[in-house]
């Protein structure tokens, strides 16, 4: 099974939902070997310099931001959400709306 933001990933995508994994730790192989097992199909970006860390401000993992569509920071979430639950979809589904 999925976990909760691949599942995000794959049933919101097609409603212009994007979901994009940073990596902040791991070797390129390991992260690929993640992806692979896991049956990864999001993005996954390498911040292997923290360089998206240190511009996000990345306090903890997960974290989770939320941008419109217009590109500016909507809200940010620490921690694991429930994203597949009512409460998260309504969320999101909101986010996707016309």
């Amino acid at each position: 099974m999925p976990s909760a933001i691949e599942q995000v990933h794959r049933e919101y995508a097609r409603r212009g939902l994007v979901v994009l994994a940073v990596n902040m730790e791991e070797s390129r192989e390991t992260v690929r070997g993640w992806v692979r097992d896991r049956g990864i199909t999001m993005d996954v970006l390498l911040d292997m310099t923290g360089d998206v860390n240190g511009a996000w401000n990345v306090t903890h993992s997960p974290m989770v931001f939320l941008i419109g569509r217009d590109g500016r920071l909507i809200a940010r979430a620490i921690g694991n959400r429930p994203w597949t639950e009512p409460e998260g979809r309504a969320l999101l589904d909101a986010l996707v709306a016309p």
